[in-house]
């Protein structure tokens, strides 16, 4: 398979691209994650994915790179009652998106955009999560000892509060840690 550009700092996509035994360099910087206020929630993930890939098409580095060399980027935000969580601003904020989160239903969408100067695939994959209801104690444990403050929803579904909090998954588990790792291995087997 092609070598691909990595338009993501996130441990959790390196190890999933890894996993897939995909060879791949990294290339991101931090981008503005805000999103147009009238755009259908479906679509801001993907909107933010595209924005991070031109960042890196964008970069001095990634130009060194032949012309039809694939940058991969992605987004993930969690939705809860029609509603975007993104990641907690500190502490506090992240022990109230938990306890929302604790005994309800969300959805995890990842937006992925896959792109050269050639072409460009852009999708978006659905995950459903169900939380048992959560301790506070359990909470503010979880909060203190994995500092999940750089995460959409304040949690990851591979840490203690997934293992022990989540009640069930309908959908693609690695998209929910932030890539449908196999949907991209197909799309770039296919298009690039």
């Amino acid at each position: 398979m092609k070598r691909i550009v990595l338009a993501s700092k996130s441990p959790r996509r390196k190890q999933l691209l890894e996993w897939a035994e995909i060879e791949f360099d990294i290339l991101a910087l931090e981008t503005d994650e805000s999103f147009p206020s009238d755009l259908p929630i479906e679509e801001v993930p993907v909107y933010i994915a595209s924005q991070k890939s031109q960042v890196v098409m964008d970069m001095e580095l990634y130009k060194r790179y032949e012309k039809d060399f694939p940058v991969l980027a992605a987004d993930t935000i969690v939705v809860l009652d029609g509603k975007v969580i993104g990641k907690p601003i500190n502490r506090e904020d992240a022990i109230k998106m938990l306890q929302a989160l604790a005994g309800n239903k969300h959805k995890v969408i990842t937006g992925v955009v896959i792109r050269n100067s050639v072409k460009e695939i852009a999708f978006s994959d659905v995950t459903e999560v169900e939380f048992h209801p959560l301790e506070l104690e359990d909470i503010i444990y979880y909060v203190d000892k994995y500092q999940p403050f750089d995460k959409a929803g304040s949690y990851a579904i591979q840490e203690w509060i997934g293992v022990i909090g989540i009640k069930s998954v309908t959908g693609d588990f690695y998209n929910v840690m932030g890539l449908p790792i196999s949907r991209v291995v197909r799309a770039i087997h296919e298009h690039f």
